[in-house]
């Protein structure tokens, strides 16, 4: 949607917090972006070899480098920017990923939206990312950043937040190696917090997701979000990602296992139980409208229950074992 720019909030009490590790280019894209309307910024850098602490130097932007001694998490960065912060508390913050790039109408837009709403500790706006047509995996996050308009139970990374509130929750969970921002909205929400989607464009995002690899391992990493967020708030009225949870489980793993059971029992016949896959995709892409997009979508929201499942069946093999997670990157 077109929109005018507003005027740069130098003068309104608001701070940014980036995080990222290697953005190269991207995170020049994204600081200039920022710093354009907004003086005070924060960029934790998670063990970056690429000049990237040195880039946000130069654009006079204030830099905390983790400690990678401890294992890191997007969770864990922006506990670290908000904890640098402190000192001089903001009213609000913006959080954002150093693959992205701010909309310079989306400040002063969701500035007065909070403004104007006491009672909504967090929005978010529309994100779209940067080549769409460059992979089908690109279109793919282009089309799950296109969330519903209004109120909402979740946000992303990508949001405007009340400085106070979330200093309230005790930030990100840090234990979380993906799935942290829901997780946060969900305990806003007990706390009695509204959380918003804008109809407003907020910032553009840089998946740079080429390859069938990537796009398998964020799948997996969502499986494994999801199994998490279950078992942490899965219980009603909550339910939190219980649905997303078995749906991945049931596609993915319990009827694959049941079709091979049923050839090796009773024959190559039962490989037509394979067919109920081509029907789940038929009837996903007619419930998104029957175009082609319809169909390409609904193609890969089933194919991904595959490794969506595998994530699941992973963080219950870690919590059995009482392992530490490990980070599942898809870049």
């Amino acid at each position: 949607m077109a929109e005018t720019d507003k005027a740069p909030q130098q003068s309104r009490d608001v701070a940014v917090v980036v995080i990222g590790r290697n953005e190269g280019a991207r995170l020049i894209r994204c600081l200039k972006s920022i710093t354009q309307s907004v003086t005070r910024v924060v960029y934790v850098d998670s063990g970056s070899n690429d000049g990237s602490v040195e880039t946000a130097k130069s654009l006079g932007v204030d830099v905390v480098a983790l400690d990678m001694t401890t294992p890191f998490t997007a969770a864990r960065a922006r506990n670290a920017g908000l904890k640098a912060l402190e000192d001089n508390k903001p009213k609000f913050v913006q959080l954002i990923d150093g693959d992205c790039e701010l909309h310079p109408a989306w400040m002063g837009h969701a500035l007065d939206f909070l403004e104007a709403n006491p009672d909504v500790a967090i929005c978010a706006g529309r994100l779209h990312e940067r080549a769409p047509g460059a992979s089908v995996y690109n279109w793919l996050c282009d089309q799950e950043w296109n969330t519903p308009i209004g109120q909402s139970k979740a946000c992303g990374g990508i949001a405007l937040a009340r400085f106070d509130v979330l200093e309230s929750m005790n930030g990100f969970n840090p234990n979380l190696i993906a799935g942290e921002e829901p997780e946060l909205c969900v305990r806003l929400r007990a706390a009695g917090w509204k959380i918003w989607r804008l109809d407003r464009d907020m910032a553009v995002h840089d998946a740079a997701m080429t390859r069938f690899g990537q796009w398998s391992k964020r799948q997996r990493r969502a499986g494994y979000a999801f199994a998490e967020g279950a078992a942490m708030h899965g219980a009603p009225p909550e339910r939190h990602w219980v649905a997303e949870t078995r749906r991945a489980l049931l596609w993915g793993a319990v009827l694959p296992v049941a079709i091979l059971l049923s050839i090796a029992l009773f024959g190559p016949w039962s490989a037509l139980a394979l067919l109920v896959y081509p029907a789940q995709v038929a009837r996903v892409a007619l419930r998104q409208g029957g175009d082609l997009d319809a169909w390409k979508l609904a193609f890969f929201l089933v194919l991904g229950r595959f490794p969506e499942a595998r994530g699941v069946i992973e963080y219950w093999l870690v919590r059995l074992r009482r392992g530490q997670a490990r980070l599942i990157e898809y870049k």
